[in-house]
């Protein structure tokens, strides 16, 4: 009797303990409002989907219960519980629970309502998708990059200092793959993720998986027929706009119009000062050629002139190509920036066909990631563009600084530059050098960053033979190609015509976007 007993109670503790479920991927975050929140998981089994919570970590006296959902056919579930009726910019404590598997307990902190003055952060990655050589490498970017930066460089937990993480595609290396989300995604950035919300795009290694779309529940406020392809979130003073460039979307004229619509509100919305788009495909690529599409350059035309009727500067996020690069419009406050790679195998320098773009200031074939700190200063708002380089398979960089760009909503002017007189003698009909004075501005610390000189047959340069564009410096193959050149000058490259008059003008571009006036124009004559 006691020998039975012994073997129903072992046979019930083995059957409970089988059937008990098991949290596979671990809590993460999404859709963050200043009073709500989502939280989501995934179990190997189990109907019950329970968030407890708190303003302490010790006191979850809050209980709320979500949904469950099948994924891949199987017993396993991802489940959701929406949050609600939460206090803004406050952190809060939360584990989760299906059945007997209980999480630990992490915390968030949930967004401001717009005209907040404190300083906030997010950051951007793409193209972490599995790399076969370097298989814990997403990881890495993650816990020693991220994770270590803002560690070592801010108080308090990092809920309480990064609000966001933007991923501009390619999160796994082939999104029909069912295990690739839970192995190569969720968990080498389970730190990081159940403590700050992610909002991605797809890219094109995701093809439109339908575990893209059940993994994560992102804004609903595009178009209704193509649910979180496209869509928007507000964080402080900042719009985030999120695009879906891939074959099948991106030649779709709904996207573009729902775009042009948005930007012309989010104009006359006073509460919004920055506009960041992020989208998977480069229009311009310095590392791969190959990887550009034109669905992008149509965008930044959007952006651009979003930019100039409503004087609110903007930036569009991409990936795509393995490696960072930063420029920036010629004629708008919109920056170009690659924020690739956080595990994807590099495109090395000269590994596939590439060109020295004007727009690129900067390009970098290392891993990383994107630093943006928004100052909503009333007085002048602005935003602060870092690149954190975990460097390459060649050089190792532990988390240094690559590259920075400050942008200020409110222009102020470089002093309008003053052309030297060439004029009392005739010139040669080939490498005319052209003088102006140094750059001169009443903004702080502003420095000589572009110039942009014009040569015309016209006196209203309607008809311009000579348009010469340049950077203070232009990283490319790993050299500075600006190097020693201050700007104040320019050889005008090119055969003249003999005995005829040129029109020539000059403006100079701070390194915070703001151009100069042109500079008053001056007349020289070629040799007979």
């Amino acid at each position: 009797m006691k020998k039975n007993y012994i073997l129903s109670f072992v046979f019930l503790f083995l059957t409970q303990f089988l059937l008990a479920q098991k949290i596979e991927i671990k809590p993460y975050l999404q859709d963050a409002e200043p009073t709500s929140i989502k939280i989501m998981w995934q179990t190997d089994s189990g109907e019950e989907s329970i968030v407890h919570w708190g303003l302490s970590k010790n006191k979850l006296k809050n209980k709320t219960k979500g949904t469950a959902f099948d994924i891949n056919f199987t017993d396993k579930r991802v489940h959701e519980v929406s949050l609600s009726e939460l206090k803004r910019f406050t952190t809060y404590y939360y584990k989760v629970q299906t059945g007997k598997a209980v999480s630990e307990i992490y915390q968030f902190k949930t967004p401001p309502f717009s005209g907040v003055t404190k300083k906030i952060n997010l950051v951007a990655m793409s193209d972490m998708q599995y790399d076969w050589q370097h298989p814990t490498k997403f990881k890495e970017v993650v816990e020693e990059g991220v994770l270590t930066y803002f560690d070592e460089n801010y108080e308090g937990d990092i809920s309480d200092n990064l609000a966001m993480v933007v991923i501009p595609g390619d999160l796994v290396e082939r999104g029909t793959n069912f295990k690739q989300w839970e192995e190569h995604f969720f968990k080498q950035s389970e730190k990081l993720f159940s403590k700050v919300p992610v909002y991605p795009v797809p890219g094109n290694h995701e093809r439109n998986s339908e575990y893209y779309f059940k993994y994560f529940q992102l804004p609903k406020n595009g178009n209704p027929e193509y649910p979180e392809h496209w869509w928007f979130k507000d964080y402080a003073n900042t719009r985030i706009i999120g695009l879906d460039s891939n074959d099948g979307y991106r030649n779709m004229k709904e996207q573009l119009v729902w775009l042009q619509e948005l930007l012309e509100k989010t104009a006359k919305n006073d509460a919004i000062d920055f506009v960041f788009a992020q989208l998977h495909h480069p229009h311009k690529s310095e590392l791969w050629i190959p990887g550009e599409e034109n669905f992008t350059g149509k965008v930044v035309k959007l952006l651009e002139e979003f930019t100039k009727k409503a004087n609110k500067p903007s930036l569009h996020f991409f990936g795509h190509t393995h490696g960072y690069s930063r420029g920036q419009s010629k004629e708008h406050k919109h920056l170009w920036v690659n924020v690739a790679s956080a595990g994807g195998a590099i495109d090395n320098w000269g590994e596939f066909e590439g060109r020295d773009y004007d727009e690129f200031t900067v390009t970098q074939d290392e891993y990383g990631f994107v630093l943006a700190t928004i100052d909503p200063n009333k007085e002048n708002p602005s935003f602060t563009l870092k690149r954190i380089s975990r460097g390459n398979n060649i050089e190792f960089r532990d988390n240094q600084l690559r590259d920075s760009i400050t942008v200020f909503k409110k222009t102020i002017q470089p002093n309008q530059p003053i052309l030297a007189d060439f004029s009392k003698e005739n010139q040669p009909i080939y490498k005319v050098v052209l003088k102006a004075n140094s750059f001169k501005s009443d903004k702080k610390d502003a420095f000589h960053a572009a110039s942009n000189w014009q040569a015309s047959t016209t006196e209203d340069f309607s008809k311009i033979i000579y348009n010469s564009w340049k950077q203070h410096e232009n990283w490319y193959y790993r050299e500075n190609r600006q190097k020693d050149d201050d700007l104040s000058d320019e050889i005008l490259d090119r055969k003249l015509e003999n005995n005829t008059t040129y029109f020539v003008r000059v403006r100079y571009r701070d390194q915070f976007l703001n151009w100069s006036d042109w500079s008053t124009v001056k007349t020289f004559k070629t040799a007979k």
